[in-house]
């Protein structure tokens, strides 16, 4: 029952009475529960004013019981929606929303159908009905959101549990009036450059140094300092959000997630180190890598680059960021707070390097272990072609599409696809790139006028204007960018043409009928432009959807669980999302990372349980074929979803698939390590190819690469030519150099691919049963 809590009906009445002019005072009561009519009129009677009340019903909701008000109360008001014939859409889908709240448990009018005076559903109503006359003036008024940041203290836990960060309520005056002074009052730094060979060659000693003490601290140490560092994040964050917005055009609204997830980075990275405790007393060896060099981005310039260095700082390593150069600022920003947490100067290091060779020369310098870069695809093959056998852990590029079926809450799907979209300006590597829409639905014109409508609706301007939605593009547009927002393909039309508004900011472009196999189907275009496919039926859909080289993110949007489950089965992406946006990623409930060419290396999901153990190697001292548990771990951990936060109005599902093949280079195939690999080829039904290792069976072996297609992994346990290593680069086949251990929980990871499912569990707020 709906009652107004600041003051009964009586009150409200005595109120109206004492105006001098009763007819200029009249109160309406919008009501179908008949408790609720009932005491309404009672009190009307009571006081004697029934010229000033009137009772509202939603005319068709509950005709018997609206006439029997009527004829009661001696008038009844039914209203209803009215709108234009173009509109009729919208009138639909908000009646649509009311029979779906009336449908409810709790709601009055679901107990019309079999209810009878003194009948047990009777008096169940009746008595919430009492309950809450009883109890209306107990609810507090008080708001339930009580966030301040100009006074707010943040504390993370030290002992490993994982507490995610808070991103900031806007709607709160007080958090308003915070992130203004944050503008007014914080300034830029722009570092200086490391421009000479020297300096980087001596950065690299600094941090070999550091790291010789560093990983004599203990785990449980090093979560102190993680923790402190999320603290200092914390209190920095309104900072951290005006350095972004002024530097990399990150807009206010866009940029708190991101420091949030930054946050929880630092956290999960600690909550990691439990497990490494785990195996090592298990009787494995952990071995941190001496230096990871973390190569980040400008799209997201705290999020990304602090996972490097905070799970560097978690496994014992020492680190390096070398920002993107738009992000320096940004960048130097990171690097201070971890050191004001207390992260030793020499561990983590900031080193700004122009794109020459002296850049070079620090991602293929002999002294870095590991290179962690998120960038584009043909970034990453540069690196690979410098140096053939980098340890590289890349998320790269995408081409992400949402698919919107016949099926699907069109107002939902909309306002999904316009958010993941636009969101920053497009330059997410998640973005949505394309729409596919089944046939019915891209036909019909109302589509194209509401989609036209909301991408329309979105403020467009300068990050710093804290109205604006989209913010600016990063620089001038050029290569696929600036064709994408300047030229059609055959066939295409406009259906929103984006528009220059100032210097690098440009209003979101829709193109329409983009074409199977064409330029914009294809091409990663990283900006607020989004293309517009039409599909025949779901299987057409996915065929659109999983045509790319790409496979980072995708969506759906239907409402039948038969097409969710086909499309789940068969979508060729790292992080596929159900029924919401396809971007925003939050550490550990949907650990980030794509398939095929969006993902380069063995590196396992950042903000995922098996990240950690990619910055440094697991070993044991005597390894024997019979001592394993793959068998075991594969039934009870790698064929089960796993729901670690366990919310019931979101699913956010990681799962274990097996990758198409795994060659293994060898120098003795009858080591105990070949014989744990056949029998995790044995348990997972990965097909094993062993190649021994000989001058003629190199390039042999490099042929075979060349032909296998799928997940391929190759498994260096013997030395390999730079001419193998590129020969799998070129390919696409992943090169990982981890060595084999008896340990199903860490060996099993080599031969499976993870997928993070998220999946909206409500309409409306209401719950979902997930059994559908």
């Amino acid at each position: 029952t709906k009652h107004d809590v600041d003051a009964s009906y009586k009150a409200m009445l005595e109120t109206a009475l004492t105006r001098s002019d009763r007819g200029a005072v009249r109160l309406g009561i919008a009501s179908h529960n008949l408790f609720e009519v009932a005491w309404a009129l009672t009190i009307r009677d009571l006081l004697d004013a029934q010229e000033i009340m009137e009772i509202e019903m939603l005319e068709g909701m509950a005709p018997p019981q609206s006439r029997a008000v009527r004829n009661d109360a001696g008038e009844l008001l039914l209203y209803s929606p009215v709108v234009a014939k173009q509109d009729r859409d919208a009138s639909i889908a908000y009646l649509s929303r009311r029979l779906d709240e009336n449908s409810a448990p709790e709601n009055f009018l679901r107990a019309l159908f079999d209810i009878t005076p003194g009948s047990a559903e009777w008096e169940r109503q009746a008595e919430w009905f009492r309950t809450s006359v009883r109890e209306r003036h107990t609810v507090s008024k008080s708001p339930r959101r009580n966030q301040d940041r100009r006074n707010q203290v943040s504390r993370y836990p030290v002992d490993g549990s994982f507490v995610p960060s808070v991103d900031t309520d806007f709607t709160l005056p007080a958090n308003r009036q915070w992130i203004e002074q944050a503008f007014q009052s914080a300034s830029v730094f722009q570092p200086p450059l490391v421009e000479s060979i020297e300096e980087v060659d001596a950065a690299v000693a600094r941090a070999h140094q550091a790291q010789a003490q560093w990983q004599s601290m203990s785990f449980a140490a090093r979560r102190v300092v993680l923790a402190q560092v999320a603290e200092v994040m914390e209190q920095h964050r309104g900072e951290t959000l005006v350095v972004m917005a002024k530097t990399v055009g990150k807009t206010v609204r866009e940029g708190d997630p991101e420091v949030s997830e930054a946050i929880d980075f630092a956290n999960y990275a600690a909550h990691s180190t439990l497990a490494h405790e785990n195996f090592i007393e298990s009787g494995l060896t952990w071995t941190p890598h001496r230096l990871v060099l973390v190569a980040g981005p400008w799209n997201f310039p705290v999020a990304i680059p602090n996972n490097g260095l905070v799970s560097a700082i978690a496994a014992g390593s020492a680190a390096i960021l070398k920002p993107a150069p738009e992000a320096r600022a940004i960048a130097a920003t990171l690097v201070d707070q971890l050191h004001e947490a207390g992260v030793p100067q020499d561990l983590v290091q900031l080193v700004c390097t122009p794109d020459n060779e002296v850049g070079k020369h620090l991602v293929t310098h002999p002294g870095v272990d590991m290179v962690m870069l998120t960038g584009s695809l043909e970034t990453a093959n540069m690196f690979q072609s410098w140096k053939p056998d980098m340890y590289l852990n890349a998320e790269t590029s995408g081409k992400n599409a949402m698919v919107i079926t016949a099926a699907a809450d069109i107002d939902q799907a909309i306002k999904d696809l316009v958010k993941s979209a636009f969101g920053h300006a497009g330059q997410k590597c998640s973005a949505a790139s394309l729409a596919i829409i089944e046939a019915s639905v891209y036909d019909d014109p109302k589509f194209h006028e509401r989609l036209a409508d909301a991408v329309r609706s979105l403020t467009v301007g300068n990050a710093t204007d804290f109205n604006n939605m989209v913010g600016p593009i990063i620089t001038a547009p050029t290569g696929n960018l600036k064709r994408a927002l300047t030229t059609l393909d055959q066939g295409e039309s406009w259906l929103v043409e984006p528009k220059q508004i100032a210097e690098n900011i440009y209003s979101p472009g829709v193109r329409k009928d983009v074409q199977p196999g064409s330029w914009f189907h294809m091409t990663e275009c990283f900006g607020p432009v989004l293309g517009l496919m039409r599909a025949q039926n779901l299987k057409h859909a996915l065929n659109l959807q999983n045509a790319t080289i790409y496979g980072l993110t995708g969506g759906i949007q239907s409402l039948d669980p038969q097409e969710i489950e086909y499309w789940l089965d068969n979508v060729q992406v790292g992080n596929a999302y159900v029924n919401r946006h396809i971007t925003g990623a939050i550490v550990e409930r949907q650990p980030f990372g794509g398939w095929k060419k969006s993902s380069i290396g063995p590196g396992a999901k950042p903000g995922g349980p098996n990240h950690l153990s990619g910055y440094g190697t697991w070993s044991q001292h005597s390894l024997t074929s019979s001592d394993n548990d793959y068998a075991q771990v594969w039934r009870s951990y790698f064929t089960q979803e796993h729901d670690p936060t366990g919310l019931a109005c979101e699913a956010n599902i990681l799962r274990y698939l097996p990758i198409d093949k795994v060659f293994v280079r060898c120098s003795d195939p009858t080591a105990p390590e070949i014989d744990l690999m056949r029998e995790a080829s044995r348990v997972t039904g990965v097909p094993l190819e062993i190649s021994v290792r000989s001058d003629e069976s190199e390039a042999a072996l490099g042929t075979r690469l060349g032909r296998s297609s799928g997940e391929v992994k190759l498994r260096i346990l013997a030395p390999a030519t730079d001419e193998l290593l590129t020969s799998a680069h070129e390919n696409g086949v992943c090169v990982d150099t981890a060595p084999v251990t008896s340990a199903g929980r860490l060996e099993l990871t080599h031969w499976v691919k993870e997928q993070a499912i998220s999946r909206t569990m409500h309409r409306y707020g209401r719950l979902l049963n997930r059994t559908n």
